[in-house]
């Protein structure tokens, strides 16, 4: 069985994978399955980078880290739906993040 990629889902077919993998993942926090859990939401939130617009995340501009208050991102380019930068705390250490865990 081969599975489509996100980036070449539509709309509809994303949302209904969110779902999924939202039940999945919630079945899984049920059974105490911790580590199946984690990996279900980081599909979630990379599905969920491709319902977003790419060009609406600016390189210089400074961004709340979703789940995790207080914490802010600072990107200096974008490669697909990744932000790369630095979290403000720790400029010397670079690192991606979906732009689905990032908020103005």
């Amino acid at each position: 069985m081969s599975e489509k990629r996100y980036s070449d889902m539509t709309t509809y077919e994303l949302q209904q994978e969110i779902g999924s993998l939202q039940e999945k993942a919630r079945k899984a926090e049920q059974l105490g399955m911790v580590n199946e859990y984690a990996v279900l939401e980081r599909k979630v939130t990379m599905a969920r980078s491709y319902l977003l617009d790419p060009e609406a995340f600016k390189a210089g501009e400074v961004y709340e880290i979703q789940g995790d208050p207080g914490s802010y991102f600072k990107i200096d380019y974008m490669n697909g739906v990744f932000a790369w930068g630095f979290r403000l705390g720790s400029p010397q250490n670079e690192e991606a993040l979906p732009i689905s865990m990032l908020k103005k």
